[in-house]
This record gives C-alpha cells, structure tokens and sequence, in this order.
C-alpha cells in the first residue's frame, strides 16, 4: 500500500499552511484526496505533486475558478489536451509580459540608484544633471537610453 501522509505533514512538507490546504481541497483543487472513515484527509505523493500544480498555477496568476476549470479539464483526459496547452501557453505569455514590466521597473530603478549614489558623493544633483552619457559608466548609460525611449 502506498504510503499516505497527515495534513499537518503535507503543510510541513510543502511550507503552506495546512489552512490553505483544507481550502484548496474544498474548492476542489485537490482531486481524490482519500479520507478516512473519520473524514481525516489522507494525501499520496500523487496530491503532494497536485498541489505543488495549484501553487504554481495559483503564483502564476490564476485565480481559484480558473484552476478548478484547469482540473475539470485534466479529468476530462485526452479529449481536453488543446485546451490545457492554450491555458497553459496563455498563463506563459502573461508571465513573461509581467517579467518585461518587471525588468523595466528594475532597469529604472538601478539607474535611479546608480543617479543617487553618485549625486551623494559629489553632494549635489547637479553633477549627475550635467553628466553625458558618455560620462556614464556604459551600462547605466545603456539603461538610461532605454528608459528614456520607454517615455517617449
């Protein structure tokens, strides 16, 4: 028999609480979770992987009816493959815009950095104000350039 595992030893396990466990479970996140006659959850490795799949699904952006149609459509099998490819290719291009806003942001935020550093050491703005780019270290030049073009 396969080993079988407590709530309190998947929420260690998996670092989440075992509140949002119970809540996954019973929006039907978490298909065929056993229960003991006591009606005490018992999870299989198999749950442990299902649940590892609705926190990425859940970090990638997915809301709770999003992924409970995901596993409605796992169950359905093979017939429902192009719809959790296209699910699955839409969530990847979303990250991947929010990861360009993110490095965008991170861009800014460095030069803004790099701006400040270097105006606390002369003790004034001016000095950054004045500068070129090619008075610039390459690449905070670089990123100035592409920050300003963003605003345009």
């Amino acid at each position: 028999m396969e080993r079988t595992y407590t709530i309190g030893e998947v929420a260690s396990e998996m670092g989440i609480p075992a509140s949002t466990i119970r809540y996954y479970d019973s929006n039907g996140l978490l298909p065929g979770v056993l229960r003991t006659e006591g009606g005490m959850r018992l999870f299989t490795r198999a749950d442990l992987e299902w649940l590892r799949l609705v926190g990425y699904l859940k970090m990638s952006g997915m809301t709770i009816r999003e992924i409970r149609d995901f596993v409605e459509l796992y169950q359905g099998g093979d017939a429902t493959i192009e719809q959790r490819r296209a699910l699955v290719h839409g969530r990847r291009s979303e990250i991947e815009r929010q990861m360009a806003e993110l490095q965008q942001t991170l861009d800014f935020i460095t030069y803004k950095c790099w701006y400040y550093d270097t105006a606390s050491a002369a003790g004034t703005c001016a000095v950054v104000e004045s500068m070129t780019e090619e008075d610039m270290p390459p690449h905070i030049a670089e990123i100035k350039r592409r920050c300003d073009d963003r605003a345009r």
